[in-house]
């Protein structure tokens, strides 16, 4: 199995129902129709151990455009995290997911998600920007939309 991060689209009628809830759960917390995860998942009849589980890997399709996936493999010294998600808000970026592993020999691979249709610069200026940062080995792009 490799650490790089694949997506793939598939339909939704061929998933199990679990995805299909966490997506509607998500849904139901982005309109404010619900407040609380414990709310959400009541109402789809979830757990919220499967919500957590899958929050961070289900979307919805059309939601996707405009979506930049990066893996980028730090040193682990304090305040690299923060200056490249500052670096992703100043060019008018949002982040959507965030994954860290627990650094191994002093390096840690950062998985983003990051919205980019009001992107100010291209993504190679972006992956520039970070890579400029004290404490970024590289940055690789494992999806775009």
């Amino acid at each position: 199995m490799t650490e790089d991060r694949e997506v793939i689209l598939v339909d939704a009628k061929v998933l199990p129902e679990v995805f299909i809830k966490v997506l509607i759960s998500k849904r139901l917390l982005e309109s404010g129709e619900v407040k609380t995860v414990n709310e959400a998942c009541e109402k789809t009849g979830i757990s919220r151990s499967a919500y957590y589980k899958y929050k961070d890997h289900v979307f919805d399709f059309n939601q996707m455009q405009g979506v930049l996936t990066l893996m980028a493999v730090v040193v682990d010294l304090k305040g690299v995290l923060s200056e490249i998600l500052r670096i992703i808000s100043s060019v008018n970026c949002s982040v959507m997911t965030i994954n860290q592993s627990v650094p191994t020999d002093g390096i840690a691979n950062i998985h983003l998600t990051v919205k980019t249709d009001l992107m100010k610069i291209s993504v190679d200026k972006l992956i520039t920007e970070i890579t400029k940062v004290a404490g970024v080995r590289s940055v690789k792009i494992l999806a775009k939309q």
